[in-house]
């Protein structure tokens, strides 16, 4: 697939209407007096790709559509806090995946401009590197490459896999917590506490565990690998969840630490299944290191995941191997957690109209690129709802569609 070229500069027109458009009249409703009135538009999921979601239809329709996200427990509050954040250009190039990845990382870009993303979110490029990692204690030269906090005796020679134009980071929670913090300040975006028990296609709205009914125009399910809880997604296709552990550390210098991103290949014992995890230091002097995937299925409450001890340990040896920085005993341990990642059985995102539910949309299945797809899939997404197509990218190949052929 040829490389989709295009400057931030360029990409900001066709995402403007987002920003500065008022309302068109086919993104309103009327009543039987032919009064035009907001068209209620419920958004299940509070989430990173929800908000996305909540931010760009409310953007777009301005006072033409009045926008509700539903969250049961606090935003971000599942992978989309406890993700690594790590953003890509073009790392899915070559995949249906592509042009949507492209154009959410210059959506990033814009976002962060609009949001102050650099102070309000950790938004910054970064190198990234991949790294051979040794389990054995045996010295070796060091290769000269490398930054200096990456001091470990297993350490090889390191390969540059991105750059400052092609990768970047966010903290993933204050990102969507500030994404919904502008939805709600600048375009009137409301947010409600509640478990989404059902959600009923013939236009009644959303019905909530605790007998609540949110009336609703237009539904978007947007719930992770929770969404196929509710019949409506799970008659027509399955989200599994793989459940990623984390450690988040904090080096007693900082500032020693530098921004460049690292993907390990890391063997614990010879023979052994080698694994792949990642190393994100963060603007606030943090340490982000994920790793360890299984298949596993959620609880139901976002709020009773947690992490298993091997994993976790094992972690904690990963990060003491690549730096003396991050030792145990050395860096403080900020947060031991783990979190489940959507995923569905053709590996690609579930982004449209669900088929024979008018009005009713789904948005999930973004497995570990959910962060960065999230942009892009809600500016998608507010276009496909409030003008009957998508332009920012196209979405056929993420239809719900394809599960019935």
């Amino acid at each position: 697939m040829p490389p989709l070229i295009c400057s931030v500069a360029q990409f900001r027109l066709p995402i403007a209407p987002f920003i500065h458009a008022m309302a068109t009249d086919s993104s309103t409703a009327t009543n039987g007096s032919n009064t035009a009135f907001p068209r209620r538009i419920v958004i299940c999921g509070g989430g990173v790709i929800g908000v996305c979601t909540a931010y760009f239809l409310a953007s777009k329709g301005s006072t033409s559509v009045s926008v509700t996200v539903v969250e049961r427990s606090s935003i971000a509050c599942a992978a989309s806090g406890k993700a690594g954040g790590f953003l890509a250009l073009d790392w899915c190039d070559g995949t249906p995946v592509a042009d949507l990845a492209r154009a959410s990382f210059l959506l990033h870009r814009s976002l962060a401009d609009l949001l102050d993303g650099p102070r309000a979110y950790g938004y910054r490029a970064l190198t990234t590197l991949s790294l051979p990692l040794s389990a054995s204690g045996a010295a070796r030269s060091r290769a000269p490459a490398l930054p200096s906090w990456i001091d470990g005796s297993g350490v090889a020679r390191p390969r540059t896999i991105g750059t400052l134009e092609t990768t970047a980071q966010v903290h993933p929670q204050l990102f969507t917590r500030a994404v919904l913090s502008s939805a709600t300040a600048d375009y009137g975006v409301q947010v409600v506490f509640g478990e989404v028990q059902n959600v009923e296609v013939e236009g009644t709205g959303v019905r909530l565990r605790d007998g609540r009914i949110l009336p609703a125009d237009v539904v978007v399910i947007a719930l992770g690998p929770w969404s196929s809880r509710l019949q409506i997604i799970s008659d027509l296709f399955h989200v599994s969840g793989l459940k990623a552990h984390s450690i988040v550390l904090r080096p007693q210098e900082p500032a020693v630490i530098s921004p460049h991103a690292l993907f390990l290949s890391y063997q614990p014992s010879p023979g052994g299944k080698t694994l792949d995890p990642e190393v994100y230091p963060r603007p606030s002097g943090e340490v982000y290191i994920c790793g360890l995937s299984k298949e596993a299925t959620p609880p139901d409450n976002p709020e009773d995941i947690v992490g298993e001890p091997e994993s976790i340990a094992l972690l904690h040896q990963i990060a003491g191997r690549v730096s003396s920085h991050l030792k145990a005993g050395v860096a403080e341990t900020v947060a031991e957690q783990a979190c489940f990642l959507p995923c569905t059985v053709d590996s690609l995102p579930v982004i449209g109209e669900i088929p024979g539910a008018k009005n009713c949309y789904v948005a999930t299945g973004h497995s570990c690129w959910g962060i960065l797809n999230a942009p892009a899939t809600g500016a998608a997404l507010a276009e496909l709802i409030l003008e009957g197509r998508s332009t920012t990218v196209n979405l056929d190949p993420f239809s719900p569609e394809r599960f019935l052929r």
